[in-house]
């Protein structure tokens, strides 16, 4: 996962291990699978082609953001077939922000030097596709720029399903407040997304547990939209054993889920370094507090 495509390059090789990823994930306790379209666009795909036909990699693009979704609800399905009673699993298509694609690595300052119409039109192919896939939602995360909330908004506004938005925050050079990635204020961001009337939920991933805390706080107040929390695992690498160990209990992500909880979360999961020991961890903990 070293090369410009990243997962993409995995849902284009090897499919069946992706099927693999989300089996592993539902049988360790998660109700919602996010789909490996993340890094899927046409610009990504046209880099990597290089002179192909832009028809043929147009194609490319519908197929692989199909197949995401395909490979998720075949999971979903086997997992429900294998328990009993009646537990569901759903599938969540991803959309991954500007940044991911041609904004080379911008998802987490939101630097694009893009308006909110050319962002609009990069995004409108994918998120359309993703819309008729057969996925029960679509989540747009790792956005850390208002231009885009802006840009999401709209096409959220023409979506036939449920539309989640996950920002990426980060603490401010100036005061250490939680901003989002761009340094725009998270409460006037929480009620542009509150005032549109569009989105299903709201919340954020990709940062550590702390801050996913802080700015749930901060949206609760805002809006009375349902909030999620997916951040990072928080683990520290010790460099004698050469591993990853779990985090402190502030900051490690099962550790943390009564605080989430309390800040409001309805969805909780997990970002970066969280594998399905994790996420069986998160389940045990949610099930503590009776929920």
């Amino acid at each position: 996962m070293t090369g410009e495509l990243w997962s993409a390059q995995i849902l284009k090789q090897a499919p069946a291990e992706v099927r693999a990823a989300h089996e592993d994930f539902f049988a360790a306790g998660a109700q919602l699978a996010t789909s490996c379209s993340y890094q899927v666009s046409f610009a990504g795909l046209s880099r990597v082609n290089g002179d192909a036909d832009a028809e043929a990699t147009a194609a490319e693009v519908k197929n692989l953001l199909l197949a995401s979704v395909r490979l998720a609800r075949e999971a979903a399905q086997l997992a429900v077939g294998s328990t009993t009673g009646s537990t569901a699993r759903w599938v969540a298509a991803s959309v991954g922000p500007y940044g991911a694609g041609p904004g080379a690595g911008t998802e987490y300052d939101g630097a694009y030097g893009l308006s909110t119409a050319q962002l609009t039109g990069w995004h409108r192919d994918r998120f359309e596709i993703l819309a008729e896939s057969g996925a029960d939602a679509i989540i747009c995360e790792t956005v850390p720029s208002l231009s885009e909330v802006h840009a999401l908004s709209a096409l959220a506004a023409q979506a036939q399903i449920p539309v989640l938005l996950s920002l990426t925050v980060r603490a401010s050079t100036e005061d250490a407040a939680v901003v989002l990635g761009d340094g725009s204020d998270l409460r006037q961001v929480a009620r542009i997304v509150q005032d549109s009337g569009v989105f299903a939920g709201l919340g954020v991933n990709c940062c550590p547990v702390p801050l996913a805390v802080s700015a749930l706080k901060l949206f609760a107040q805002e809006t009375d939209l349902p909030l999620l929390a997916y951040p990072n695992s928080a683990e520290i690498w010790d460099r004698e054993a050469r591993r990853w160990v779990p985090g402190t209990a502030h900051s490690d992500l099962p550790g943390a889920v009564p605080e989430l909880i309390d800040a409001g979360a309805k969805l909780i999961g997990g970002c970066c370094r969280v594998g399905p020991e994790q996420i069986s961890r998160v389940k045990h903990e949610v099930q503590r507090r009776g929920y």
